[in-house]
């Protein structure tokens, strides 16, 4: 495996790792800043139809850009902001408008890391490449769901979203180091 792909996987387990903290027990933090099931729901939905749609546009978009880095250190620094916005919320507007962000997020880093690992797939290794990507993604997950119940539990949502946002930029910090393939 190239060496850039090595250092991606690891940049891009730090974001995941900061993400998953919050997805099992994401409907706990709604209800806890005045939500209900509804409000999960229309969060969820805001952050997945932002995502859905900006994706589309962001990928032809990218096409035409032809540098990768610049964008995913823009969709990472965004993401970053995102999960610095959650310790900031008290209400359900409020992570509405967080949610929007951690989309607009997800719009300008998914077609140029997508891109960006592409370039860097060896030969007749796209299958077992793209599989430890995914497969580091799951365990970094679950590994992610467990930290994040427990510092929610034994601390708080507010240490858990400081936590998130430092995780995430060790990763920004280290997708620095990216380098393009010409």
């Amino acid at each position: 495996m190239h060496k850039q792909l090595k250092l991606f996987l690891t940049v891009n387990s730090f974001f995941v790792l900061a993400t998953g903290m919050l997805g099992p027990i994401y409907a706990i933090f709604v209800q806890q800043v005045g939500g209900d099931i509804l409000a999960a729901g229309t969060a969820w939905a805001i952050f997945m139809i932002t995502s859905g749609i900006g994706i589309l546009f962001m990928g032809k978009l990218q096409d035409k850009i032809k540098r990768d880095k610049p964008v995913i250190l823009i969709g990472y620094a965004l993401m970053s902001l995102a999960f610095l916005g959650y310790f900031f919320v008290s209400n359900v507007m409020q992570l509405f408008l967080v949610q929007v962000l951690l989309g607009i997020s997800i719009v300008v880093l998914t077609p140029a890391y997508d891109s960006f690992y592409t370039k860097y797939l060896e030969k007749g290794k796209f299958a077992s490449q793209w599989a430890a990507w995914e497969g580091i993604w799951y365990l970094v997950t679950g590994i992610a769901a467990l930290v994040g119940a427990f510092l929610a539990k034994v601390f708080s949502f507010k240490t858990l979203f400081l936590v998130m946002f430092f995780t995430s930029l060790i990763g920004l910090f280290l997708s620095i180091k990216l380098k393009e393939k010409r």
